[in-house]
């Protein structure tokens, strides 16, 4: 029996996060993600991930400063990024810049400091390559005192962010954290298993994120809610396009059968902007304009909205280039490989499996 791409196929055991696609429910560590968005905060669901249980106030207050302290980019890095080509787009640069990072302080196994390192760096490299490819302004004095995700936003922009855009994209980040082993998860954990280092693993796994099957959806919502926005007609349009076999970005998703737990807890964060943000609410009416369309023309596929629909419309409050919205997942998702390559290495088997042969 072939199952393509491994699909249903269990290979592991894992503590860090389940996935019900039926019940579409999604769980980090025991938690409900929807609990975790409600009430915590980006370094507290990573200590989460990390550790096995939330941080006590000491321990936050660690972790802050770690992510704080371990910013800073070294200098080989900074030309590094200085000499890359204009053209090169932002998931090669960070995929380059990683990779530059595997001095010999990385050997297996991997840890914990190692991982916060890696973490704390990504928003520096995506910053860095804003400022000395557009310009963007950048006080690292006035950064150096910044929580994760303020930190972000403002080496995006090299503006201070409201706290409304803080808490937006912070919940998106909560929720990208960790999925299970999708592609780039497994691609870091297949490196890992070898005993290499931490540092190629990553690198495997932003190279597998930058593939548009696996990381680029956002934007691609970003280009249907433009269309409906400039030609109007929504169900039409949208009626047009599934009836010729063209796939509705945002909707449906390989895992989840049912409502996505990450787009619910995302919409529910959103609401109380409805009716003040005019592309919110135009994400809200083609969601249920496409949903009717999708269960009248494809009835039984249960697709609806996933996390990156509504992603789109954080992505879009904030004022971010589309370039970034992979990167910016990518940003968060690096807890999520990280928890995984640390759980790979306490029961390591190198990943072996088998093709068939046909003549």
């Amino acid at each position: 029996m072939i199952y393509p791409g491994l699909k249903g196929i269990a290979c592991t055991e894992t503590r860090i996060s389940d996935i019900n696609g039926e019940k579409g429910t999604l769980i980090y560590r025991g938690y409900d993600i929807e609990y975790l968005t409600e009430n915590y905060t980006f370094e507290e669901v990573a200590y989460l991930l990390w550790f096995g249980d939330f941080p006590n106030e000491a321990e936050l207050k660690w972790l802050k400063e770690e992510l704080k302290a371990k910013r800073a980019l070294p200098t080989h890095l900074k030309q590094l990024i200085e000499l890359l080509p204009a053209n090169m787009e932002m998931m090669s640069v960070m995929r380059t810049a990683v990779s530059a990072l595997g001095t010999d302080e990385f050997d297996w196994k991997p840890t914990i400091d190692q991982a916060i390192y890696i973490t704390a760096l990504l928003p520096s490299i995506i910053g860095y390559r804003l400022q000395k490819t557009k310009g963007i302004p950048f006080e690292e004095r006035v950064a150096q005192s910044m929580d994760y995700m303020t930190y972000y936003l403002y080496a995006l922009s090299g503006k201070v962010p409201s706290e409304t855009h803080v808490k937006a994209l912070e919940t998106y980040m909560i929720l990208t954290l960790e999925h299970g082993l999708n592609a780039s998860t497994f691609s870091g954990r297949v490196t890992i298993s070898t005993e290499s280092d931490l540092i190629s693993a990553i690198t495997s796994a932003i190279g597998t994120m930058k593939g548009p099957l696996h990381g680029g959806a956002p934007s691609g919502v970003i280009d249907l809610l433009d269309e409906v926005a400039k030609r109007g007609h929504a169900e039409q349009l949208i009626r047009a396009k599934v009836e010729k076999g063209e796939k509705l970005m945002g909707f449906g998703h390989r895992v989840y059968k049912t409502l996505d737990p990450r787009a619910v807890a995302l919409k529910k964060k959103l609401m109380p902007m409805a009716g003040k943000d005019e592309w919110l609410d135009l994400a809200m009416d083609v969601e249920k304009v496409a949903i009717d369309v999708l269960q009248e023309l494809k009835p039984g596929r249960s697709l609806y909205t996933n996390v990156e629909f509504y992603a789109a419309a954080i992505m879009k409050a904030v004022d971010m280039d589309p370039a970034l919205f992979t990167p910016t997942f990518t940003a968060s998702r690096v807890v999520g490989w990280t928890a995984h390559l640390l759980e790979q290495c306490e029961n390591n088997v190198i990943y072996r499996p088998d093709a068939v042969y046909i003549k």
